[in-house]
């Protein structure tokens, strides 16, 4: 079959393609695997039992269930909730924005392909413009979302040693690019991988710098604030009209319904609205559908702060205390578990890549995901990103301690010594 370079592009090989494959077999077919790499959020009993008395309460209201299954929203999305959002926003955090300010997507996918397309790219004057990953590693789910070559420029981030074999990405300003040719800078907060939380000074400094250059500062806050609220570091939300804020209702427990949630300016809602018109006529109501009850009242803070944050917090503890103790003799380091649901593991010098890494790895029935995937848009060779990979602490608490210790046991032997501790 003869395909177009578009075509090409989507059936060619891909860091999120692969994790999204092993992640759908491994939760289908084998096993015994142990999902250690996907993004899939926990299935917190609390958060299950409120989504299925919600659903309950929809299917015994005739015309409640009627107009979530068999009426088309607008292209922005479910009117309530994105009215009901935007009053929150306002009243919460005090951020100006309406329901014009609000769009929803087919998931956070979705919301990043419309939004890197259209800011960066090749422009009708004959320009090309970047988008900035100004902290490395970053999700691997940006690499392949441009489509013109080399839409990312990225810059190898500053690295603090902290006590207790932990370590801390920072961002290196003085290493920042000339915005000259930039078209938005992006960050994930906190950032997928490595659960880094950038700190308020930082989020600032970010802004200062794409106000300069009249550009855009996107904050991907799929795992953060307001919800679900995955953090563990003090941070504040962040939002002006220079700020396009990036949503979800994943993370909160419904991974299923993809539902993305933008919040920018005027113009950039209407552009995702007609994105989603053209694309897939609107977003789905099911998301929007099942969270609305959590709006009122600023529910959807308290649960996330009251039972998502602390279920995390403590998986991650124990996570941790458990890979630390295993690991005890060699050069590795986590680094500091400020948020999301993911440890960052670096293994300084590793004999192996981190590649071959995750290939023993599977053979032994532990998914994790290979750090090189996490670098896109670095241009110079740098060891350190064959030196780590991503490991979830979301899953059954069995699973992760059973593949952290296997983890432990190829990351020994990968350095040559017998497992023994």
């Amino acid at each position: 079959m003869n395909v177009s370079v578009f075509g090409e592009k989507f059936t060619g090989s891909s860091g999120i393609l692969q994790l999204m494959d092993d992640l759908g077999k491994a939760m289908t077919g084998r096993q015994g695997m142990r999902m250690l790499g996907g993004g899939n959020p926990a299935h917190i009993p609390e958060v299950q039992r409120l989504f299925l008395d919600r659903m309950r309460a929809l299917t015994d209201d005739p015309a409640a269930f009627a107009r979530l299954i068999g009426n088309y929203d607008t292209p922005q999305g479910e009117e309530r909730f994105v009215g009901r959002l935007a009053d929150l926003l306002r009243k919460e955090y005090g951020w100006p924005v309406g329901p014009e300010n609000i769009a929803l997507t087919l998931g956070s996918q979705s919301s990043f392909f419309v939004l890197f397309n259209a800011l960066a790219g090749r422009f009708a004057d004959g320009s090309r413009r970047q988008i900035l990953l100004p902290l490395t590693p970053e999700y691997i789910g940006y690499a392949d979302q441009g489509l013109d070559e080399d839409m990312f420029v990225s810059v190898r981030p500053e690295i603090e040693l902290c006590g207790d074999r932990r370590f801390k990405y920072h961002v290196d300003f003085g290493r920042l690019p000339d915005a000259a040719g930039l078209g938005a800078v992006c960050v994930s907060r906190p950032t997928n991988p490595t659960g880094n939380v950038l700190t308020d000074d930082e989020l600032l400094h970010l802004d200062d710098y794409a106000r300069a250059a009249n550009i855009p500062l996107i904050i991907d806050s799929a795992y953060g604030m307001p919800f679900p609220g995955i953090v563990f570091a003090n941070a504040s939300p962040f939002w002006n009209e220079n700020v396009i804020a990036c949503m979800s209702l994943s993370k909160l427990g419904l991974p299923g319904t993809r539902t993305g949630i933008v919040v920018a300016r005027q113009e950039i809602i209407a552009m995702i609205s007609a994105a989603n018109a053209i694309i897939s006529l609107a977003p789905g109501s099911f998301g929007a559908g099942l969270a609305l009850h959590l709006l009122n009242g600023g529910d959807i803070l308290k649960l996330s702060r009251d039972v998502i944050r602390p279920f995390y917090r403590l998986k991650s503890e124990m996570a941790q205390e458990q890979l630390l103790t295993e690991l005890r003799g060699l050069p590795c380091r986590l680094h500091k578990a400020e948020g999301a649901i993911f440890l960052w593991l670096w293994c300084e010098g590793l004999p192996i890549s981190c590649g071959e890494l995750y290939e023993r790895l599977k053979q032994r029935g532990v998914l994790v995901v290979p750090g090189h995937h996490f670098f896109p848009g670095l241009a110079d060779e740098w060891p350190h990103r064959h030196e780590c990979i991503r490991i979830t602490y979301s899953q059954p608490e069995d699973m992760v301690r059973d593949g952290v210790r296997i983890i432990a046991e190829e990351v020994r032997k990968a350095y040559g010594f017998a497992d023994d501790n």
